[in-house]
């Protein structure tokens, strides 16, 4: 993971177990989903964007930067907590009316699960949000440690819930790497209630870890329902922070892997890209949306 990619998470709060695990909160206890039968072709006209892809960007100028994201094409927009916060300093209904008026929904956001958490839930569903996610866990030094930040994580969920939202938590590739016999990411999921949390899959980083994302799709059905569509290089180095590419130029197969994800429950698709070897970033996020366009699944 490169430099820039760890001063966004350390950004969102939840590099450690420290920041993650706080006191439980006390518990009180839209956007168009993409929906599909299994064995049918989805409809990818849908497709978003997570905003950490234009990072260098947004900060100078979100309202000019989003609009040219409308232009590309994309109809969802996934945001991140950064300086400026998850709505960009335009406040919630601020935000959703500009986007409203690109003709974008915001489904989702990244942020920090460690701060003001049930004000962020109540934010984000007064304007029609469906989700809220963790961005980071970090390695963990047990698999005990993962276990208690799934325990926070149906805390969140359980918020979420009495807002009428949803939570879910977003993997890197640590979470697939075998400790104590056992892989974390399946700790988690076991751990979690699957009425409270849901899982975003970043699908490069899935790769990257080792692992196969469609038996993943497959093993839980239903419990990934938002991904990141991300490719990653067919020569890749040692720095994976530096193996993203332009979708379709990668070693993924798109066609395959997101049908597969269909099939088993995925409702968001989410273009994401770290690294940008064939151009600028908003080159990047329009050829993206020209690939996701003519993808047929």
């Amino acid at each position: 993971m490169n430099n820039e990619r760890r001063k966004f998470l350390k950004l969102t709060g939840a590099v450690a177990m420290g920041s993650i695990l706080l006191p439980s909160c006390a518990v009180k206890t839209t956007a168009p989903a993409i929906e599909m039968a299994p064995g049918v072709g989805a409809d990818l006209s849908n497709f978003g964007l997570q905003l950490y892809t234009l990072r260098d960007d947004m900060p100078k100028d979100p309202a000019a930067v989003l609009k040219q994201v409308a232009s590309f094409g994309y109809k969802q927009i996934e945001s991140y907590e950064g300086a400026k916060g998850m709505f960009w300093g335009m406040g919630n209904t601020g935000f959703k009316k500009y986007m409203d008026d690109l003709g974008m929904t915001i489904v989702a956001s990244h942020c920090d699960i460690s701060k003001d958490f049930q004000k962020k839930a109540a934010d984000a569903a007064a304007i029609g949000m469906k989700y809220l996610i963790c961005p980071w866990l970090g390695p963990q030094k047990s698999l005990d440690e993962f276990k208690k930040a799934a325990a926070r994580f149906n805390e969140c969920g359980n918020i979420c819930k009495t807002e009428g939202i949803q939570f879910a938590y977003h993997n890197h590739d640590y979470s697939f790497k075998t400790q104590e016999g056992q892989l974390p990411q399946d700790v988690m999921m076991n751990e979690t209630d699957p009425s409270l949390v849901d899982f975003e899959m970043d699908i490069y980083w899935v790769v990257a870890g080792g692992q196969d994302p469609e038996a993943w799709f497959k093993k839980y059905k239903n419990r990934f329902r938002l991904c990141h569509v991300k490719d990653r290089s067919k020569t890749p180095g040692t720095d994976n922070g530096k193996n993203s590419v332009d979708l379709g130029t990668g070693s993924i197969n798109w066609k395959s892997v997101l049908k597969t994800a269909a099939d088993n429950g995925m409702k968001h698709f989410i273009v994401e890209q770290e690294a940008y070897p064939n151009g600028t970033p908003l080159a990047a996020v329009k050829v993206n949306a020209g690939y996701m366009k003519k993808l047929k699944i």
